[in-house]
């Protein structure tokens, strides 16, 4: 609620809700511009100048600007605010108290990744790279960038609920049952979402080799970090996978460019049959009957329908390699 002329608190009080860098967090550490994981991009809250006295008061629409901002930003991390009461003259305790959870909360949910943020926009496709070619023998390896205007812009994307999406699919003349067993892995894998703090896979299934779930964009390095990596339940092809890593090109707070990498294995690349050489020792009927690998890219941008000023995207992506290997 707002609050009227006459109700009272100190400017120094108001001054630690909105800048103070450390618990309680004041607005402008996790709203404004941050660091680490905490940061929205926001516009920062003016701080008053108190003249070195501790009781100078602050006006009605100074202490409204604080209020709005804070029921902004709860409106986009989806986080319900403490019931406000009215100030009694003189009164500041109530407030402070209130005050001090619902900061908390917030700087919580930032530091998360805003991950009940659903004021989300999902891009179309800014990049599909396809293998040049089926028949490959040992490996299909794609690799995709994306590209922030600033390090604060993408740490900003990523804590106000941002995500990078990759799916995995296939594409093939004809279907064969080695082309299923990666079909299969993609579909298990469904849209794999890099956010924050986690990643997170909407299929299910198959052997799963590496479980690089626990990591987001936080706990990135300069190199490849397995985020997943699935070995094919076919009986026949339980030596084929699909694995997906990312990394920056700096550390957190300095990088501006994200590299995911998808890389497919034919490590069964023996033991494929057709009628009528279906058991060994006879050779394989096609050994490099192998898919074209397809990774398609998106990204989930947050938006400013629900309390950001505006939204956060990605500055530019590209296709860095797309390379097979027999």
């Amino acid at each position: 609620m707002g609050y009227e002329a006459g109700d009272t608190i100190t400017a120094a009080q108001y001054n630690i809700f909105v800048n103070n860098s450390s618990a309680p967090f004041g607005y402008n550490h996790f709203a404004g511009t941050g660091s680490g994981e905490y940061g929205l991009g926001q516009t920062h809250i003016a701080t008053v100048d108190d003249g070195n006295d501790s009781a100078t008061l602050i006006t009605a629409s100074q202490f409204n600007t604080l209020l709005t901002g804070i029921d902004n930003i709860a409106n986009h991390t989806n986080d319900t605010m403490t019931a406000r009461t009215s100030v009694a003259a003189g009164d500041t305790i109530e407030i402070k108290s209130n005050l001090e959870a619902d900061l908390a909360t917030l700087a919580a949910s930032v530091a998360a990744g805003s991950t009940s943020a659903t004021a989300l926009t999902t891009s179309s496709a800014l990049q599909t790279v396809t293998s040049s070619a089926e028949g490959w023998n040992a490996s299909a390896t794609q690799e995709v960038s994306i590209t922030f205007a600033s390090a604060d812009a993408m740490r900003h994307f990523f804590n106000a609920g941002g995500k990078v999406r990759i799916t995995q699919g296939t594409s093939q003349t004809s279907t064969s049952p080695k082309d299923q067993s990666y079909i299969d892995m993609g579909t298990a894998i469904g849209n794999l979402d890099i956010g924050s703090q986690a990643t997170t896979r909407s299929g299910s299934g198959e052997t799963l080799t590496t479980n690089g779930l626990a990591n987001g964009f936080h706990d990135l390095g300069t190199g490849y970090t397995s985020l997943i990596k699935l070995t094919s339940d076919n009986s026949n092809y339980t030596s084929n996978t699909v694995e997906i890593s990312a990394k920056l090109n700096a550390s957190v707070g300095s990088a501006t460019v994200m590299t995911v990498k998808v890389v497919a294995t034919d490590g069964a690349n023996d033991t494929q049959f057709t009628s009528p050489n279906t058991e060994s020792p006879t050779v394989p009927a096609d050994i490099k009957d192998t898919p074209k690998i397809v990774t398609t890219l998106k990204t989930l941008n947050p938006n400013d329908t629900q309390g950001l000023a505006s939204t956060i995207a990605p500055s530019a992506t590209a296709t860095v390699s797309n390379d097979t290997a027999d």
